[in-house]
């Protein structure tokens, strides 16, 4: 397998710029994922790793070798699309040995071959079977056998289990991650689903309107987000944003949010003006003799917790407490935050105001 580096890639069609100078580096044997809404350029970043659109500018390598300009079929990567592409007149077999066949593979290394990964895939007993019988998690057994079979150096998916419905969906990404330990393969994989992202990835690049927002492990996104965006965008129910207006100095500690004055972490950039105090709804509980306080306007049991939705004075609230808490609709309660858990941001910039981190996330961006 093979180290795949991205420096400074752009592209446009035309007009509009679909990717905006893109940088980061997937390890040999990573599980990459690349996650953002619709639209974002991570489908665009994907096709140009494999081959399949041509950078505006910019340099793609793998495994030291400069590959930006060069067609699909020298750069030795395996592409799984998320409609499964195969060939609906042909048997499980033909389909897998396909790929085989036509690169010229003696007809006993196409069997051998075919033996060893409808046996890592589980599909040995439906090989003879016609594809267009089989269930969508069947085909997609087989689509990323077909990938499977000729040992590429990386595989690209592109939204691989986006026709499945929830329950299985769930299912196959535990396969596929285990697939992927047992191979240890380079695999490039594009979600819009940031629970399948974190799931699976070993790292994670968060895109938004074409650009780069964060880089990153799924922990380092999730605790430490570089923009608003990702933080707003990770997490189910996603951050809290209380606005306020202020001055805060280099180093401050703490933050006065409508009198009260809250705790937040060390080591933070001078700023001032909008700012936006960031806390994440499980960082958020109720307290007998906090000073800040929110009325209740709905709750949602979710069994081992709740998730009760407040009014304060800088904007609405959610956070996640033991089920077993009281939170009464329309009860004025105190509330406690996580100081080491606190995420301030500008909100004119969207960043996060802990320079060290900005700096460390954003460098790829």
């Amino acid at each position: 397998m093979a180290k795949i580096e991205i420096k400074n890639i752009r592209k446009d069609f035309g007009d509009f710029n679909a990717v905006e100078k893109s940088s980061f580096t997937i390890e040999d044997g990573e599980f990459f994922m690349l996650l953002g809404p619709s639209g974002c350029g991570k489908t665009t970043t994907l096709r140009m790793i494999a081959g399949l659109e041509l950078p505006t500018s910019g340099e793609i390598y793998l495994d030291g070798e400069e590959i930006s300009q060069q067609p699909p079929s020298k750069r030795d990567i395996a592409f799984v699309f998320q409609m499964f592409a195969l060939y609906p007149h042909l048997n499980v077999r033909k389909n897998l040995s396909y790929p085989l066949v036509s690169q010229g593979m003696p007809r006993s290394q196409v069997k051998a071959k075919i033996e060893e990964v409808s046996g890592i895939l589980g599909i040995k007993d439906i090989l003879n079977r016609p594809v267009g019988g089989l269930s969508g998690g069947d085909r997609q057994r087989v689509a990323l056998g077909r990938a499977i079979v000729r040992d590429p150096k990386a595989f690209m998916m592109d939204e691989p289990l986006g026709a499945l419905d929830a329950e299985f969906r769930e299912h196959m990404s535990e396969e596929l991650r285990a697939l992927h330990d047992r191979m240890n393969a380079t695999t490039v994989y594009v979600t819009h689903d940031q629970l399948e992202a974190m799931q699976m990835g070993d790292k994670i690049v968060v895109m938004n309107n074409a650009v780069v927002e964060q880089f990153g492990t799924p922990q380092q996104i999730y605790d430490t987000p570089a923009t608003m965006f990702v933080a707003d965008f990770i997490g189910s129910p996603s951050m809290n944003f209380l606005r306020f207006e202020g001055a805060l100095e280099n180093g401050a500690t703490r933050v006065d949010l409508n009198g009260q004055m809250l705790a937040v972490p060390k080591q933070l950039q001078g700023a001032s003006g909008k700012l936006v105090f960031g806390v994440r709804p499980e960082h958020v509980s109720l307290s007998e003799n906090g000073d800040y306080r929110g009325k209740v306007l709905t709750t949602e049991y979710l069994g081992t917790t709740q998730i009760i939705t407040l009014d304060t004075p800088n904007g609405e609230l959610k956070a996640r407490i033991d089920s077993a808490q009281t939170a009464t609709v329309g009860e004025n309660v105190a509330l406690n935050f996580e100081a080491p858990k606190i995420t301030l941001f500008d909100e004119t910039t969207g960043l996060a105001l802990r320079s060290s981190l900005n700096r460390e996330v954003l460098a790829h961006g």
